[in-house]
């Protein structure tokens, strides 16, 4: 396999961030939209859609299976829906790239189907833990087989039947929640499960919205096999994920006044918003609206002085995805952010704890890196450039996150391997110039 070009980001340091913008669309909504439209009766349009590398492999992975649907435009997308059972068997193996949510939850969804398929994914989904979903999967009567490190491929075969379990989450996942409801709608009798933590109710919200049944009793979510589907209009909120950077970017770079226009505010999602307050940041939520069924508003975040936190234990969860931009921000307040219960982080695109100690060290930050979080001491950032520029492990979020970083830097920040920036955040950079990062990007 050739060698991928190295796609780096070059970033001048200072500037502060001002204007209003809206980041792409909600990427763990946008999988979720193109799975249940397609097996819905009816044309189902989409608004907001991101169109990035990994909700685009979704879209490609159910045209794949014999489901209609238009080419993104502007966000908008139509899918003609299939009904419960009417996809089609693939020609060959589903590509996840580098989606760990893609992956998991679609194999929820395929495991009740009459025809075999394999799913495959990108070296650094390759690598990612597969068994939390197979072995529930397997209790409920599905033919599915991961590689011996319990990783992808995922080879799923027909069963005859699935049936209901009562299934209690080892730890707070939402794309283990959400793999085994979707597997729930083929099996036979209920399936619930039983989160320790509240985790992100996408599923829940969506399903919802097809006319689904949902029963919902506390941290115990249940889904009955044999429903329907109906199609409907969806509109996907602006990805606090995405806006998350921004947050960040405003909260630390002095003269900052920044919009963030339609984010979804999701009760399941907004631990970045509660730690950063937390921290001192200047949050202000706006013209708060519903959208799709899901929560939105504009958020106006001013510069203002951080502090070091303990981070709460309950909003890990919450926030399981903007730790790496919270992590500049801890780099960039007064006093020591300490995070633990995190594990989660060691298995995502990259070791986030590892790959986001190693950058804020070679930025001259104190990051003790631990089992299971992190413990950083605010200071002042320096530069990291040619021999010693940041290397982002191929994990979008460290790219940005370090870019990010620049703000408030003393020199220039140099970050190698950002071309997965382009799965969730495709225009990433354009965006961040605009709001007054001083960044560029190079491709060698």
């Amino acid at each position: 396999m050739a060698e991928r070009p190295d796609y780096r980001f070059l970033v001048a340091p200072g500037g502060s961030l001002r204007g209003r913008l809206r980041v792409p669309g909600d990427k763990s909504i946008s999988h979720r939209a193109i799975m249940l439209a397609s097996i819905a009766e009816g044309q189902t349009q989409i608004s907001g859609f991101l169109e990035g590398a990994d909700s685009l492999a979704t879209l490609a992975a159910f045209r794949a299976m014999g489901v209609s649907i238009t080419d993104p435009e502007n966000g908008e997308v139509w899918v003609e829906g299939v009904g419960r059972d009417g996809l089609r068997a693939p020609l060959g193996p589903l590509d996840m790239g580098n989606s760990g949510t893609a992956m998991r939850l679609l194999a929820g969804l395929l495991a009740g189907q009459r025809f075999p398929v394999t799913l495959i994914g990108d070296g650094s989904l390759s690598r990612r833990p597969m068994r939390r979903i197979v072995d529930p999967l397997t209790r409920m009567g599905a033919r599915i087989q991961a590689s011996p490190a319990g990783t992808a491929p995922l080879l799923i075969e027909p069963t005859d039947a699935l049936r209901g379990i009562e299934y209690r989450l080892p730890m707070a996942s939402a794309q283990v929640k959400s793999c085994l409801m979707l597997a729930g709608l083929y099996a036979q009798g209920e399936t619930c499960i039983h989160e320790p933590e509240p985790t992100r109710d996408h599923t829940e919200r969506m399903l919802t919205a097809f006319g689904y049944a949902v029963r919902r009793q506390g941290l115990k979510v249940c889904v009955s096999g044999g429903g329907r589907l109906r199609s409907c209009r969806l509109q996907i909120p602006a990805d606090i994920s995405s806006a998350a950077f921004f947050l960040v970017g405003a909260s630390i770079a002095p003269g900052s006044d920044l919009v963030l226009e339609e984010v979804g505010i999701n009760p399941t999602r907004v631990g970045v918003i509660n730690i950063l307050r937390a921290m001192g940041a200047d949050i202000e939520l706006l013209d708060r609206r519903t959208a799709g069924g899901e929560p939105v508003a504009d958020i106006r975040v001013k510069a203002a002085p951080l502090r070091g936190i303990k981070i709460p234990a309950q909003q890990v969860p919450l926030a399981i995805d903007e730790f790496p931009a919270l992590f500049i921000a801890a780099a960039c307040a007064q006093g020591e952010t300490v995070l633990r219960g995190a594990a989660e982080l060691r298995v995502k695109e990259s070791d986030r704890i590892q790959a986001m100690a190693d950058g804020l060290s070679r930025l001259g930050i104190q990051a003790e890196p631990l089992a299971d979080g992190i413990r950083i001491q605010g200071g002042p950032l320096g530069s990291a450039t040619g021999e010693l520029a940041i290397d982002a492990q191929g994990d979008h979020r460290i790219a940005m996150a370090f870019a990010i970083a620049g703000l408030r830097a003393q020199g220039p920040i140099e970050i190698r391997d950002c071309a997965n920036v382009e799965t969730s955040f495709p225009n990433f950079v354009h965006l961040a110039a605009q709001a007054g990062l001083a960044i560029s990007d190079q491709r060698l």
